[in-house]
């Protein structure tokens, strides 16, 4: 009886889809994918629009702290710059396609700015000092009225492609998920080039990657240039879906949310990023639907949400770090592992 994996060449081995099973799945997850704005609510589009963007999000803090060991709190400061990059560009009529690179490119910029200090700090120290990016970023656009609007906040006018008008979130979800599905081919492929692989081993040992050869503070701007990149887009992408961006937007509890994305999901994976970022995106709404349904019989409910949706999102990071460390994807792993050794899986 055949059973589990027989790869008899590097590039089979290297191959992103190690079989034809993987490849008809994809095809037809991305086919159903496609069909979602024939059949689902403004409401689900919305939710699911928000996705494609946390997922872009969170894939790019994962090449920070999942791949290269950098811990950040930096995020929610990253979108904001992309998201009023954005803005202001947009604003002065340029083109959709030119403006999501720049506030990815502008998102770069100020992550190596803050990057810098990773020469020196690790771990706990490299968390507050990107916590400090947070908030001089916040300041900066609260401050910065001529540009940012101020608390006030700034619009945004709807994207436009090819003579196409994005300005509802039924027609935004297409660009949305090509521009996901790139930046997940990228960090995909990205992981199995030297760069890439230069991420790991700083994260594995800096000292010692750094006696291999590996320019180990080159290579931690690298990623935090790159990490910040992927939330720039996706920055720019949240302000084209809200039109009106304020302050407001970009609290530091979507820097701690996202974390949770990819503890959830898995450090250091890109399944880990789509799974982390789809189940803490969908849980509040969950949440919301429960509590609704409830309103009836317990009103007070209504009123408790917000305590209610903290108390759950840290309640399921504590037991995700209990019994299932890895994360989402790592659990995916193993069940994939368990039918393809069925049945020597032990």
């Amino acid at each position: 009886m055949r059973c589990g994996d027989f790869r008899t060449t590097y590039p089979a081995d290297m191959a992103i889809f190690d079989s034809s099973v993987s490849r008809v799945l994809l095809a037809v997850f991305l086919a159903v994918l496609l069909a979602v704005p024939l059949f689902a609510t403004s409401y689900w589009m919305d939710v699911c629009n928000r996705i494609g963007i946390a997922v872009i999000a969170a894939m790019g803090l994962n090449i920070l702290t999942g791949f290269t060991g950098q811990i950040s709190l930096g995020n929610a400061a990253f979108l904001s710059v992309g998201a009023y990059t954005t803005a202001a560009l947009a604003g002065r009529g340029v083109p959709f396609l030119l403006v999501l690179p720049a506030s990815g490119l502008v998102a770069a910029l100020v992550g190596m700015v803050f990057g810098v200090p990773s020469l020196r700090l690790k771990g706990l120290y490299l968390a507050i000092a990107t916590l400090a990016a947070h908030f001089i970023v916040e300041f900066t656009v609260v401050h910065w009225e001529s540009m940012t609007g101020g608390v006030a906040g700034t619009s945004i006018p709807s994207a436009k492609l090819l003579g196409l008008e994005f300005g509802d979130d039924r027609r935004l979800f297409y660009p949305i998920l090509a521009l996901a599905l790139l930046h997940l081919f990228f960090a995909r492929n990205l992981f199995r080039s030297k760069v890439g692989k230069a991420f790991i081993a700083i994260r594995d040992h800096d000292i010692s990657a750094e006696v291999m050869g590996v320019d180990v503070f080159r290579h931690k701007l690298l990623a935090f240039a790159v990490s910040s990149f992927f939330v720039g887009v996706a920055g720019s992408l949240l302000a084209y879906q809200a039109h009106i961006i304020s302050p407001e937007n970009f609290p530091l509890g979507v820097a701690i949310d996202h974390l949770g994305m990819i503890i959830i999901g898995g450090l250091g994976s890109v399944l880990g990023s789509i799974l982390g970022a789809t189940f803490i995106t969908l849980l509040p709404e969950l949440l919301r639907l429960a509590t609704g349904r409830l309103a009836g019989s317990f009103p007070s409910l209504v009123q408790l949400f917000a305590a209610l949706k903290l108390g759950v999102f840290g309640l399921a990071i504590v037991l995700f770090l209990v019994f299932e460390p890895d994360g989402m994807a790592a659990r995916w792993q193993r069940i994939k592992a368990y039918w393809k050794l069925y049945p020597f899986s032990y």
